[in-house]
């Protein structure tokens, strides 16, 4: 039986399920009070059912490429399911000169869009740097970011939109987003994920999925196992049942910018060794070279919303150590879904061996944790040896692949070359 992943959240068995029957799995109702939240998520931002608006006045294009002098084009994918996704296209470099490579496909990671490869100046931004160097560049921007949230049927301030986890993201997200690019330019595309975007490429290729279309993976700061993530902060919002709650509480967009994941935010920072006077160290681990003055772009920008079904899965894996698909808590319910009891396992091993891959990972990463990191290692060991390129930079953390001052020479400048062997 094939894994039913389109009813999404349908049915979920939260309320009193995991964490020992208890109403709220973790002191979050106490914190915050039951009313506030529900009252929180009454105040859903209400959006068009397609993307024709926000997408024609101010999309990255407008707003982020070509002010910086580069052509730019914008693309509407719509998925199985029905998610209008928007893709940018950078053409060519600043020079205007016809790209000479093959195509690459930059996919962000979570509370991210597109927006990631550009948030530095055009020197140190890996979509420019792309361009620069003779690559086609492609940006896709997942279901729920401000630019993908359009929808055939569905409307952002219903539940039914956000009833999806990373899972339909590898179904649906990345497979049209390849095969876009890939009946565009008539070629096959480099790809380079970050973050959440490692874990949905992986997946894919543990199914032997979308390889036919794939030249190389780069993958920054990857994604497989959790369950050794030193990321105090992470791992509290994981105790404490944070997205499982707020499911149950009728809060299904994970706004990060919202009020409920504001106020819960403060009282986790309130919690006894957890400093929250500088976030992204707090989540992600001391970033040795991000460029303070660049915090109002991103500020400006991100960081984006995601489902909160989305946030469960990602804690399952947390709690679980293991890459599998989403756990509705409940045998009659997986059966449902995937014919089996239990959710259906991602097998690292079964990556094709002969598919070229460069990982990159940082010895600060406190998402990505080393440990984690020599699972996945560990799972690959039977990959080809000329096949498989692996970079570890002792000073990075989780920003810095995607923001730091000297990627261009620390892993873009090798990312390239590797690209230009395969």
């Amino acid at each position: 039986m094939e894994p039913n992943l389109a009813n999404g959240c349908e049915g979920l068995p939260l309320r009193g399920r995991v964490g020992g029957g208890r109403l709220f799995k973790g002191n979050l109702g106490k914190w915050l009070g039951v009313e506030y939240l529900q009252a929180a998520a009454s105040r859903t931002k209400i959006y068009s059912i397609n993307n024709e608006d926000v997408h024609a006045t101010d999309g990255i294009c407008k707003t982020m490429v070509e002010k910086q002098g580069y052509a730019c084009q914008e693309h509407l994918v719509t998925t199985q399911d029905g998610y209008i996704l928007s893709m940018q296209r950078i053409p060519k470099g600043q020079s205007g000169e016809v790209p000479d490579k093959p195509p690459v496909l930059l996919q962000h990671g979570l509370l991210m869009d597109g927006i990631t490869w550009m948030l530095n100046p055009p020197d140190q931004s890996l979509a420019f740097i792309l361009a620069d160097n003779g690559f086609d560049v492609w940006l896709a921007n997942t279901r729920g970011t401000r630019y993908s949230r359009g929808h055939t049927t569905l409307s952002p301030n219903k539940s039914a939109y956000w009833d999806w986890s990373w899972d339909q993201l590898v179904a649906y997200d990345l497979s049209a987003t390849f095969q876009y690019v890939s009946d565009q330019t008539g070629q096959k595309l480099h790809y380079v994920g970050h973050s959440l975007g490692t874990l949905i490429a992986l997946a894919a290729f543990s199914q032997e999925k979308l390889v036919n279309m794939l030249r190389s993976a780069a993958l920054l700061s990857p994604i497989a196992y959790l369950n050794q993530m030193s990321s105090l902060l992470a791992r509290t919002a994981v105790d404490i049942f944070l997205a499982e709650d707020l499911y149950w509480l009728g809060v299904y967009e994970f706004d990060p910018r919202g009020e409920a994941v504001a106020k819960l935010l403060e009282a986790i920072c309130n919690k006894p060794g957890i400093d929250c006077t500088d976030l992204m160290t707090s989540f992600t681990g001391q970033n040795c070279c991000l460029n303070s003055s660049n915090s109002d772009v991103f500020l400006e920008h991100e960081p984006q919303s995601t489902a909160t079904k989305n946030m469960i899965h990602i804690a399952q894996m947390v709690r679980n150590g293991n890459i599998a698909m989403f756990d509705y808590d409940d045998k009659d319910k997986n059966m449902e879904h995937y014919g089996q009891p239990t959710p259906p396992a991602y097998n690292m091993t079964n990556i094709p061996n002969d598919l070229p891959l460069f990982l990159s990972y940082g010895g600060k990463d406190m998402l990505s944790d080393v440990n984690d990191v020599q699972v996945l290692l560990d799972s690959l060991k039977d990959h080809d040896g000329d096949k498989l390129v692996v970079q570890f930079r002792e000073d990075y953390a989780h920003a810095d692949f995607v923001m730091a001052v000297n990627a261009k020479q620390a892993v873009y400048d090798p990312l390239m070359a590797f690209f230009k062997l395969q």
